[in-house]
């Protein structure tokens, strides 16, 4: 096995020889020791004998990634997709879906544990996912000029003289690291079909009719991306997004898909001249149907807009719902506040056992979605207001809306700003549930919270299987 003594340099960076790698580690990487010295591995899992081609090397660890195989794990599986390895959007195919529930409870216990060093419960069993492929309602696909090209690929075609002189456009996923580049994918299993048909249909329209994918560097071209949304109820969204007007070259791809695609209940395109993909600037416009899609979850209705934020697994929304809707205890007594609510729907789900919903929630237009979806459900005692937590929730807002007896807070990746935590221990509800979509930040954020609040339940929900991605609920109970 490889010691630091025996690291040989080559034109790029340092390699560590014939490596085990041991143990599952956080964030899709594994873990290794040479000399005492802790490796973080990317490309390899526990089991794997590498050799590793190190990017930092600190006086007490090391990061770096999978070079060559020596030997692989007893536990490897064969990836179902042909384009793992190369499209970074899985990156867990090669576990079997057992052993990715046992890393992922795994990181939650290990972020819980090392970050936020307060009393805790033991952590209940993780909830698998069911489906485990086809899964997500939301997709974007990109087109652009530049095709990715794996480097031992590309040196091949290179040393058979192959290589293509210039590419026409591909239609799939930015390449990990390549901002300008995508991967041409055949096949995705993270969406049902038609999604697949759909983005090869656009592409070779574009082909077809001679119109330039997007250069990403250049800031030119006509096809951009193509977001799909699809709900369990069999309802499809296509938004196409275009970098300049063309009505007469846009009517026929949109009539194509429509002719091709009977599935398709709402058809919107979006002109996007400028150099960034945001969409939070631009308005979506109908050309086929509402211009929304409804979900269902239990016996609640939800509207999709083009823009609207949505729990990307529906399947396991309901799942992840029913658990904060245990763990806030509800007796039909209580003022709840679902904070970063979005659209609603968590207050939404728990609405039943609640005497008022008070939602609050940054964006004016996923605030304007929530009170739809409220009046869709019938629901009157509810009130959502668009606003940072820490300017509304004053005593005047108290007074009018009563002070919360449980918080609901779910927030994005980066976890809770500190100063809204300092707001949630003066606001001192005597129950906390909190969802979190990055255990790190919330074990931050949980140490903080530990000053007036124990914690009392956790349940880990897997919603995005074969990534490294996991879910988090954990009640908190006012100490």
């Amino acid at each position: 096995m490889s010691t630091f003594v025996q690291v040989r340099k080559n034109k790029q960076a340092p390699i560590l020889e014939k490596v085990l790698i041991e143990d599952y580690a956080a964030e899709g990487k594994s873990l290794a020791r040479v000399d005492g010295k802790v490796i973080f591995v990317e490309g390899a899992v526990p089991g794997d004998v590498v050799d590793i081609q190190l990017q930092k090397n600190k006086a007490d660890w090391a990061e770096g990634f999978a070079k060559n195989f020596h030997s692989y794990s007893a536990n490897r599986v064969q990836p179902f997709c042909e384009h793992f390895g190369v499209c970074g959007g899985c990156q867990w195919q090669m576990l079997p879906y057992a052993q990715q529930l046992q890393y992922k409870h795994k990181q939650v216990v290990d972020n819980l544990t090392r970050i936020a060093k307060v009393a805790l419960p033991e952590i209940a069993p993780i909830l698998g996912a069911t489906p485990t492929e086809g899964y997500r309602n939301k997709v974007e696909y990109t087109f652009a000029t530049e095709k990715f090209i794996p480097f031992e690929a590309f040196r091949a075609m290179k040393a058979a003289g192959t290589l293509p002189e210039k590419s026409v456009g591909a239609g799939g996923f930015h390449a990990r690291g390549f901002f300008e580049k995508v991967v041409e994918i055949d096949t995705c299993h993270l969406q049902e079909e038609p999604t697949n048909l759909m983005r090869k249909a656009v592409a070779q329209f574009a082909v077809d009719n001679e119109m330039p994918f997007y250069n990403i560097k250049q800031h030119v071209g006509w096809l951009r991306n193509m977001f799909v949304r699809n709900t369990t109820q069999g309802e499809w969204m296509v938004n196409l997004i275009l970098g300049y007007e063309d009505k007469e070259k846009r009517e026929a791809l949109l009539n194509l898909l429509l002719q091709q695609f009977p599935q398709i209940t709402t058809l919107l395109y979006t002109i996007n001249t400028k150099r960034n993909d945001s969409m939070q600037d631009l308005l979506p416009q109908v050309y086929f149907g509402n211009g929304y899609i409804t979900e269902k979850l239990e016996d609640f209705q939800f509207k999709i807009s083009p823009k609207s934020f949505f729990q990307t697994n529906s399947y396991q929304a309901t799942k992840l719902y029913q658990v904060t809707r245990d763990f806030a205890e509800l007796t039909g007594k209580e003022v709840v506040y679902d904070l970063y609510c979005g659209t609603g729907s968590i207050g939404i789900f728990c609405s039943k056992n609640a005497k008022k919903i008070v939602g609050v929630e940054v964006v004016a237009d996923a605030i304007e979605d929530a009170k739809i979806n409220a009046s869709i459900n019938g629901l009157e005692d509810t009130a959502f207001f668009a606003g940072d937590v820490i300017d509304i929730c004053d005593d005047a807002f108290f007074a009018a809306h009563g002070k919360p007896d449980v918080i609901i807070t779910d927030p994005p990746r980066a976890g809770m700003h500190e100063k809204l935590v300092r707001k949630l221990l003066e606001m001192e509800a005597p129950t906390i549930v909190y969802v979190s979509c990055n255990p790190a930040t919330q074990a931050r954020d949980l140490a903080l919270l530990d000053e007036k609040y124990q914690v009392t339940k956790i349940q880990p929900v897997d919603m995005f299987p074969h990534t490294l991605h996991i879910e988090n609920v954990v009640q908190l109970k006012r100490k």
